[in-house]
């Protein structure tokens, strides 16, 4: 079986301590809106759904490709409305294309001659998915951060999310209060402490919250300067 490359896709994934997962098209480092996806009342994603009748015009190759690799339909639509908002001709500045943003190289190397037909671009996508989530043992927070920064990344941390970059000013800023929390570390040390990155849903908003303390529940990602 082919393994196809990084997908390049811009996606991001947390859970929170309630179990929501969340997806977004960029990372969430402020208060952000979130919005219902159709039939999935434990998802919520940073782009809200279009219009009814558009998402119903692919729900049969949702369904069909969905139950073929055994995903959640739920899922399917999740990550086809944070990565392109149901548009069968959407391509991303890296080049992803179609309704589940693939990567040329990707297309490739699942058969997808043409990323653009929704049925070739939602077949490889979500045969993408399956190998994600086989490969992670079904955890769908590992596969979708695969999904975006590769599984390299990935296993690369230790199997969890990878930590992707934030401005140096912002995590010196989270270290420095980290360290006065403490009990007035300088910030130097503050600097190189260990920080949690979590999301948590508030009042239908994914709010990013910071601590030194390992989060006990739900999915995190360890930023470092």
């Amino acid at each position: 079986m082919l393994v196809p490359a990084r997908a390049d896709a811009q996606i991001y994934a947390w859970r929170d301590a309630n179990g929501t997962l969340v997806l977004s098209d960029r990372n969430i480092n402020a208060p952000t809106d979130v919005y219902m996806v159709e039939g999935a009342p434990a998802i919520r994603t940073t782009r809200p759904m279009p219009a009814p009748r558009i998402v119903e015009r692919f729900n049969d190759l949702v369904l069909e490709h969905a139950s073929k690799q055994a995903l959640r339909p739920e899922l399917v639509r999740a990550v086809i409305q944070v990565e392109s908002g149901f548009n069968p001709l959407a391509r991303s500045p890296k080049g992803a294309m179609g309704l589940m943003q693939l990567m040329p190289q990707t297309a490739v190397s699942l058969g997808v001659r043409d990323p653009f037909d929704p049925a070739e671009n939602i077949r490889g996508g979500t045969a993408y998915l399956r190998q994600l989530l086989d490969r992670y043992d079904g955890d769908e927070t590992l596969a979708l951060a695969a999904y975006n920064a590769g599984s390299g990344a990935v296993d690369r941390h230790g199997r969890q999310i990878p930590p992707f970059r934030e401005t140096r000013d912002y995590v010196r800023k989270v270290g420095t209060v980290a360290g006065n929390a403490d009990g007035g570390v300088s910030a130097r040390s503050a600097a190189k402490l260990v920080i949690y990155k979590t999301i948590e849903i508030l009042d239908g908003r994914a709010v990013p919250r910071y601590s030194t303390e390992r989060p006990s529940a739900g999915t995190y990602e360890i930023i470092r300067r």
